[in-house]
């Protein structure tokens, strides 16, 4: 959520360690729906999506979706980035 400084916090952390790692990093900060913002991640091809909501972020949790299966996995916030690594390293 753009306006949840929490999830912008989180987002930047994980823009930095992500790139630390060698990745490319889109933030969709615009002021879209979800659906809208997903729509164009599937269009421009983004293999994984990441995503920072606030009533996830509420329980501690962001939701890891791979473009090649679409399967929402919820992940731990504050080891999403190790556990991201993980799952994209070994082609999940």
């Amino acid at each position: 959520d753009v306006g949840d400084d929490e999830a912008t916090r989180l987002a930047a952390r994980v823009q930095t360690e992500f790139e630390a790692a060698g990745f490319d990093v889109l933030i969709d900060d615009r002021e879209a729906r979800p659906g809208v913002k997903f729509a164009d991640a599937e269009l421009i091809g983004v293999p994984y999506r990441l995503t920072i909501g606030s009533r996830s972020l509420a329980q501690g949790q962001v939701e890891f979706t791979p473009r090649g299966t679409g399967e929402m996995e919820l992940l731990s916030s504050a080891t999403c980035v190790e556990a991201c690594l993980e799952r994209i390293l070994a082609g999940k």
